[in-house]
C-alpha cells in the first residue's frame, strides 16, 4: 500500500497556531507602535498612549494573553471552551486599553476560531458561537453612546460581518466534509453490495452444479445398488469426488472473504490515521476459471446421465479474464439446469468464437417452461418446466452478460426445450493483448 501524499504546508499548520498568530500579531503590533516606539505626529483614538501606564491594564493586557494562549492550545481538544477563552481574551485586551470598541484586526482571530468550530462542530453549537460573537458587538454597539469621548464612526456592524463571513466558510467546509463522508460511505457499500452479488453468483454456480451432479448419481447409486453393485460404487465414488469438489471452492470463497475482511480492517485502521482515507480494497481474485474447464465439465455431467454434445467454432483464443469465467459460469448453470429440471437426456452446447464477440448456446429438447423474459426482462421463473427454480440462475447469468455489456435471452425453443444464449462482446484488441500472455504461459 503506497503512503499518503504529505499535506500542504499551510493545512499542516493547526488551528490553534494560526489563532495565535493572528491574534498576537494583531495585539503586539499597537504596542511597538504606540508605546515601545517614540511619540510621531500622528495619533489614534483606538489606542491612547497612555492606555497601559496602569498597573492594572498592564494585568489586564497579561490576563488576554493569557486566555487566547490557553485558547488557541485548547482548539482541537475543546472548540467551544477554547472559543470562549479567546472571545474573553479579546475583550480583556480593549479593557485594558480603555477603548469603547473592538478593532476590527484585533477580532480576526475571533473569526478564526469561529470558522473552526463552524467546519468540524454541529451546526447548532456553532450558530450559537456566532450568536454570542453577534450578542458581544451588540453590547459595545449599545454602550458606545455612554462614552465619553467620539472613536468615530462605530466599527461594529463591520465586524459583524466578518463574523457571517467566517462563520458561512466554515459551515461550507463542515458540508464539503459531511458530503465527502457520505460519498466514501456510499462507495463502501456498494462494493460491498457489488462484491455479495459476485459471491452469490460464484456460490450459486459452483455449487448448484454439484449439489445438482450429487443428487442425480445418488439416485442412480440408489436404484441399482441392489443389482448393479459395480454401478452403484462408481456413482458413489463421483459423489465423493463432486462433493470435494464443492467443499475446495467453498473453501476458496472463505479464505477470499477472510482475507477481504482482514484487508478492510487494515484500510479502516488507515482511514482513522490520515484525514481521508482510501475506499476499501476489493477482494483478492479467485483462481482462474474459463472455458478451459468445458471439457472437464462436460465429462462429470455425462458421467451423470446428462450427455453433452460440446460444439467449438471458429479461432479458439485467450479471451480476457472476465469474459473467460463469465462464458464458463453461463455454460455451467445451463448444463446444471438441463440437469436439475428439464427431464432432458442430452443438451447441445455450441461456443463461438466470432471476430468481435463470444457467443455461447445450450440448448435441450426437455419439458417446455417458463416464458422467455428477454433481454430487458426481468427474473425468469421456471426452466424447462420441470422444477421449481426460483430464476436466481438466470438472473445470475444475465447481470454476468450485462456487466460486460453483452446480449442475453432465454426461453422456450419452438418445438420443445429450452434455449439460452449469450453474446459476449471481445474487441480485438482484447484478442491481440491476450494471445501474447498465453504464449508465455
Amino acid at each position: 500500500m503506497s503512503a499518503s501524499p504529505p499535506l500542504p504546508l499551510l493545512k499542516r499548520v493547526p488551528p490553534g497556531l494560526w489563532t495565535a498568530l493572528v491574534w498576537f500579531t494583531a495585539a503586539v503590533q499597537p504596542i511597538i507602535e504606540y508605546v515601545v516606539l517614540p511619540p510621531g505626529p500622528g495619533y489614534s483614538l483606538d489606542y491612547p498612549r497612555d492606555g497601559l501606564h496602569s498597573f492594572a491594564a498592564r494585568t489586564l493586557l497579561l490576563l488576554a494573553f493569557a486566555l487566547v494562549l490557553a485558547g488557541s492550545a485548547l482548539l482541537r481538544r475543546g472548540a467551544s471552551v477554547a472559543y470562549g477563552l479567546v472571545l474573553a481574551g479579546t475583550v480583556l485586551s480593549t479593557v485594558a486599553w480603555r477603548q469603547n470598541e473592538i478593532p476590527p484586526t484585533q477580532f480576526l482571530g475571533v473569526d478564526v476560531v469561529l470558522g473552526y468550530v463552524a467546519a468540524t462542530r454541529p451546526r447548532r453549537i456553532s450558530l450559537r458561537a456566532a450568536a454570542v460573537t453577534l450578542g458581544v458587538l451588540s453590547g459595545y454597539l449599545v454602550l458606545r453612546p455612554f462614552a465619553d469621548d467620539d472613536a468615530g464612526t462605530a466599527a461594529e456592524p463591520y465586524v459583524a460581518l466578518t463574523v457571517v463571513i467566517a462563520w458561512l466558510v466554515g459551515n461550507s467546509v463542515f458540508q464539503a466534509r459531511a458530503h465527502t463522508e457520505e460519498l466514501h460511505a456510499r462507495a463502501a457499500a456498494q462494493a460491498v453490495t457489488a462484491e455479495r452479488l459476485r459471491i452469490a453468483r460464484e456460490m450459486h454456480d459452483t455449487v448448484a452444479h454439484s449439489i445438482g451432479i450429487i443428487a442425480l448419481q445418488a439416485g442412480a447409486a440408489a436404484r441399482v445398488v441392489d443389482t448393479q453393485p459395480a454401478r452403484a460404487r462408481e456413482a458413489m465414488l463421483t459423489v465423493e469426488k463432486a462433493g470435494r469438489e464443492t467443499l475446495s471452492g467453498l473453501r476458496r470463497t472463505l479464505g477470499a472473504l477472510r482475507q477481504a475482511d482482514q484487508e478492510q480492517a487494515r484500510t479502516d485502521r488507515d482511514r482513522d490515521r490520515t484525514p481521508e482515507g482510501p475506499l476499501p480494497a476489493p477482494a483478492a481474485p479467485h483462481p482462474a476459471t474459463g472455458l478451459a474447464d468445458v471439457e472437464r465439465l462436460v465429462a462429470t455431467t455425462t458421467a451423470a446421465g446428462v450427455r453433452v454434445d460440446l460444439r467449438w467454432r471458429g479461432r479458439r483464443r485467450p479471451l480476457p479474464a472476465d469474459v473467460d469465467l463469465a462464458a464458463f459460469r453461463i455454460v455451467q448453470e445451463s448444463v446444471t439446469n438441463v440437469v436439475r429440471h428439464s427431464g432432458a437426456t442430452s443438451c447441445r452446447v455450441r461456443v463461438d468464437h466470432l471476430d468481435d464477440a463470444l457467443a455461447i448456446e445450450v440448448s435441450d429438447r426437455g419439458r417446455g417452461g417458463g416464458p422467455n423474459r428477454g433481454r430487458g426482462g426481468g427474473p425468469d421463473r421456471g426452466w424447462g418446466g420441470g422444477g421449481t427454480d426460483t430464476g436466481y440462475g438466470l438472473v445470475g447469468m444475465r447481470e454476468r452478460v450485462a456487466l460486460l455489456h453483452g446480449d442475453f435471452t432465454a426461453g422456450p425453443r419452438h418445438g420443445g426445450g429450452f434455449l439460452v444464449a449469450a453474446r459476449l462482446p471481445v474487441p480485438r484488441s482484447a484478442w491481440t493483448e491476450a494471445e501474447p500472455k498465453a504464449d508465455a504461459r
